[in-house]
């Protein structure tokens, strides 16, 4: 029996993050009541609306030191990082036509780039180091004075290493080179200053951060300016870069979620941080051969990726049904598939196959740590007793 009689105990935050409810409180008026168009200002509802949307935009705003004029609202992180990428590539292509990466980014910032390569841009894809973190020397090496746009993410979803923002938005400003970052992982969960970090264009994403899904939103520099080319043609919402109604009630949701975000990031990083600890240390000492992936320092408080040696990830899952895990990869019901992400850490594939990803969150308790624990050694074990025994 799982704590509170609760099955199966989440542990995929980095997936998705169930809706805050105060954050649902704040939403539920601007489906029946507040139900206006926000861009519909010539009577109260639509100015009632507008308000609530242009809110909104500063709270998010107020969580990476951005003027609210500078968050454009979008679907999510998907919609956000193509916009970006695609946007500010396609506008400079006269003048800069290459574009750098890292090859464990996200599949939505690797797809928009291959996009760009059929489009006859060059790509440089970088490797990482074995923690996951960009090699900043191999990083300079690569920017010419060709380089348009350099998209890094800031703290990676399936191993939850933190990139050196800092250092990426120094030298990118120092080439004159645009540096946009998805920051769906790390966007109220770890400071963010897009002036002291440089970052001209950072995508969000609702989901991630006890909001709604359906709705996220793309940070664009204005002093310097970045200027993006649209996806979409249309009424010319969003200073002409994302056309189409704003959905209130989302932007409200995605409001309130950044601003609880804000004023809870110090306590809930601290909480879930020894949550890790403990989890990693019980898992540890029960199982000695297990490994970390991904840099233990610069890493989100709630994510662990651990490989466990002599077994396969969907094994494992099979047998730890009470606990809802994922690879942070693709899987389907008859296999998972091994992890670019890994094998890129320099995992061979028998290792990324055996690995997990496990992330706490908000409404993790102690004793669901603890069980998960328990429950994760046990299947560890049997799928081990299992691979031993005669056939």
């Amino acid at each position: 029996m799982t704590p509170n009689d609760k099955s199966p105990i989440y542990l995929d935050y980095q997936a998705t993050t169930p809706t805050d409810p105060l954050v649902v409180e704040a939403m539920l008026p601007y489906f029946t009541q507040k139900f206006g168009n926000p861009g519909s200002a010539t009577h109260a509802y639509g100015r009632e609306a507008e308000a609530a949307v242009e809110e909104a935009r500063g709270q998010v705003a107020g969580v990476i030191g951005a003027e609210a004029r500078e968050i454009v609202f979008t679907s999510g992180a998907t919609e956000s990082n193509n916009l970006a990428i695609k946007g500010a590539a396609r506008f400079l292509k006269d003048r800069r036509d290459h574009v750098v990466t890292l090859a464990t980014e996200h599949k939505c910032v690797l797809e928009s780039v291959a996009q760009l390569a059929r489009e006859g841009f060059a790509v440089t894809y970088l490797p990482v180091k074995a923690d996951g973190l960009v090699d900043l020397a191999r990083l300079a090496q690569a920017i010419t004075g060709r380089t348009a746009l350099v998209s890094i993410m800031a703290a990676h979803n399936e191993i939850g290493v933190i990139q050196p923002l800092a250092e990426i938005g120094r030298l990118c400003r120092e080439s004159g080179v645009l540096f946009h970052t998805d920051a769906a992982q790390a966007f109220g969960k770890i400071p963010l200053n897009v002036e002291a970090l440089k970052i001209d264009l950072l995508s969000i994403s609702g989901h991630k951060i006890y909001g709604p899904k359906g709705i996220g939103a793309l940070y664009v520099r204005r002093r310097p300016r970045t200027r993006l080319l649209p996806l979409m043609d249309g009424g010319g919402q969003e200073r002409g870069l994302r056309s189409g109604t704003l959905p209130t009630p989302l932007c409200v949701g995605l409001g309130q979620a950044a601003s609880l975000a804000q004023a809870e990031m110090a306590g809930e990083s601290a909480r879930l941080l020894g949550f890790r600890r403990r989890f990693l240390a019980e898992i540890g000492k029960r199982l000695p051969d297990v490994r970390l992936n991904g840099d233990d320092g610069n890493r989100l408080a709630g994510n662990l990726n651990l490989t466990f040696p002599g077994t396969t990830a969907f094994d494992l899952m099979q047998a730890a049904p009470t606990l809802a895990l994922s690879t942070g990869s693709a899987c389907t019901s008859a296999q998972v598939e091994s992890s670019y992400v890994l094998r890129a850490l320099g995992l061979d594939e028998a290792a990324a196959g055996a690995s997990l990803r496990i992330a706490f969150g908000r409404f993790t308790t102690e004793p669901e740590v603890d069980y998960a624990a328990d429950a994760l050694v046990a299947a560890v074990q049997r799928v081990k007793s299992a691979a031993r025994a005669p056939t």
